[in-house]
């Protein structure tokens, strides 16, 4: 018995890019890895605690909804590819982020992760070194 053809969900609409839940982001950090996958190659590529096949599935469909993804479909099996690229996803919400937490100052938002210690001195002195390149 042959495989059906594979038949291309229509170009989608533009919405605006909401922020994801940190389950939704996870499973994004895989789509974008894997660049085109069914729901059996996400559940295979999860890491940690991995949710029921059905909740996987329903959150790759959320995140049809939400703008995120795009699917070809294969008989009633779906292969799911990203239409939001990780850098412009995370662009949008650095910058929030910064806007938000360090009022729109990355001098700020160096100064706090110097003071929690999650950058070194050393990683300071590279990125000095990168601004200064671009000069």
């Amino acid at each position: 018995m042959e495989s059906p053809a594979p038949s291309a969900r229509g170009t989608p609409k533009r919405k605006i890019m909401q922020r994801l839940t940190n389950k939704e982001e996870e499973i994004m950090h895989v789509i974008w890895r894997l660049e085109k996958a069914f729901v059996k190659d996400l559940m295979r590529e999860m890491r940690g605690d991995k949710p029921h096949y059905n909740t996987l599935s329903t959150i790759v469909r959320n995140l049809e909804e939400k703008g995120y993804v795009s699917y070809t479909a294969y008989g009633k099996t779906h292969q799911y590819f990203p239409i939001v690229a990780k850098e412009d996803y995370m662009k949008r919400f650095v910058n929030n982020t910064l806007a938000g937490y360090f009022n729109n100052s990355y001098k700020n938002m160096v100064s706090f992760f110097a003071k929690e210690e999650k950058i070194s001195v050393e990683e300071l002195r590279e990125i000095i070194n990168l601004i200064e390149k671009d000069r």
